[in-house]
């Protein structure tokens, strides 16, 4: 790997998520040589894909480029590649474009998909963690409406237009939320001779409540959002099987569907050759100053991490704000140790949690505050437009939703490159 040696200590960064970016913004290069590495060449503001999926966003709106948040930076380095092995003995890391010799080691390779050992949904349902992801999403939703608009067969088309979410966790509420406002409010401009009203939204969650993690006040709320919205709701029920268009799950229902989305479960993600124990979730378990155990120059930061607490005994949730400021404390943390200062324990500070259902529809918790409806629908715009990465992207994506809450018209719905089930190619 084509990379310079200089006489600074070399900190290697394996990820540009949210944990991995900041590290990269606050880290002091006049003391460090810092080279990020990622599979793809830039940030992406995850909280928004389901917007990306839903036709509401353009993708280049919560993308972000790795080298532009290091171009004022000197000593910064960016490589795309994919790293395939840590070899901690060495200090070295094994990459498809080559090795690389590192003094401090990040490790902030976030979460992937969990499908808890189902091959067939694994194979064969859409997933929503990348912005390859979301797209293809976008054009298997838009695809399905164009073949049942071509279809003289009353069950394929109930097919096409059934869509199945598995998880209600607040990413599988707000993709529910945002397809039933698409089914009300812009596809029937869309599609004038298509009858929408067989088009379903079925919500699937294994637990007794959407939204399980909040107060019990949030999750009611947000369930009678999406009850007013037209989701069907589908509560102490989990997903069996995927077969020929058929969802089973443990109970009596089951649904003929084409398109199954599956955001029911994340697991930490991160390079082979780490040895060190691994708690729940796949997530490596780490001390409070995010080291691995009897390791001194290697750290865990984001979802790949696991911190147990007082507050959290199986680990920090798998949160943007856990993983922030992770990065931020690592980055300070290194700079207090180039000035040969002591570091201190990372401390998790709840800011507390939001998740937003429609159009004026979300409901926010912090602390012991909890609130809905539209004033909670615009701190949740707030809070995100704020946390995106760029001028740009927060001036492009609120000119979206101030055009789309004015005329009910979010994105131009564009079938880029028709969906392929890469499986079955």
């Amino acid at each position: 790997m084509n990379i310079p040696t200089i006489d600074l200590p070399r900190i290697v960064v394996i990820g540009a998520g949210f944990a991995g970016l900041q590290v990269a913004k606050k880290i002091d290069t006049t003391r460090y040589q810092l080279i990020i590495i990622d599979k793809n060449n830039y940030h992406t503001f995850q909280p928004l894909l389901y917007q990306v999926s839903s036709a509401g966003l353009e993708p280049d709106s919560i993308a972000y480029p790795i080298r532009k948040v290091l171009q004022k930076k000197q000593n910064a380095y960016y490589r795309l590649a994919n790293v395939t092995r840590v070899d901690s003995q060495n200090s070295c890391i094994k990459t498809d474009i080559g090795d690389l010799k590192y003094d401090t080691l990040v490790i902030a390779t976030g979460a992937t998909n969990n499908f808890f050992g189902n091959d067939a949904i694994a194979k064969e349902s859409l997933p929503m963690k990348s912005l390859t992801d979301a797209l293809d999403l976008r054009s298997k939703i838009l695809g399905n409406f164009e073949k049942a608009l071509n279809s003289t067969n009353l069950d394929k088309r109930e097919e096409l237009m059934n869509f199945v979410i598995v998880g209600a966790g607040p990413t599988g509420v707000e993709l529910a939320g945002a397809l039933a406002e698409l089914k009300n409010k812009i596809l029937p401009k869309d599609f004038p001779d298509l009858d929408l009203r067989l088009m379903k939204i079925h919500l699937i969650e294994a637990s007794d409540a959407v939204l399980a993690t909040m107060h019990e006040e949030s999750s009611e709320r947000a369930f009678a959002d999406l009850k007013k919205l037209g989701v069907h709701i589908w509560t102490k029920t989990s997903v069996k099987d995927y077969k020929d268009n058929l969802v089973t799950t443990d109970g009596d229902q089951s649904f003929k569907t084409d398109t199954l989305i599956w955001a029911a479960g994340v697991k930490g993600d991160f390079p082979e050759g780490i040895t060190a124990d691994v708690g729940k979730g796949n997530r490596i378990i780490v001390d409070d100053f995010c080291k691995i155990k009897d390791v001194e120059n290697i750290y865990i930061l984001g979802d790949a991490g696991l911190i147990k607490s007082e507050r959290y005994p199986e680990g920090l949730p798998m949160l943007a704000a856990v993983a922030m400021q992770q990065g931020t404390y690592l980055a300070k943390t290194l700079n207090r140790l180039a000035q040969n200062k002591e570091a201190t324990p990372f401390i998790y500070n709840d800011k507390g949690s939001m998740a937003t259902i429609g159009r004026n529809k979300a409901v926010v918790e912090v602390g012991k505050f909890r609130f809905q409806g539209i004033f909670a629908w615009l701190v949740w715009m707030f809070v995100h437009l704020m946390l995106l990465v760029g001028f740009r992207n927060r001036v492009v994506v609120f000119i979206n939703w101030l055009w789309n809450y004015i005329r009910y018209n979010n994105g131009l719905r564009l079938i880029v490159r028709p969906y392929k089930n890469a499986s079955k190619t």
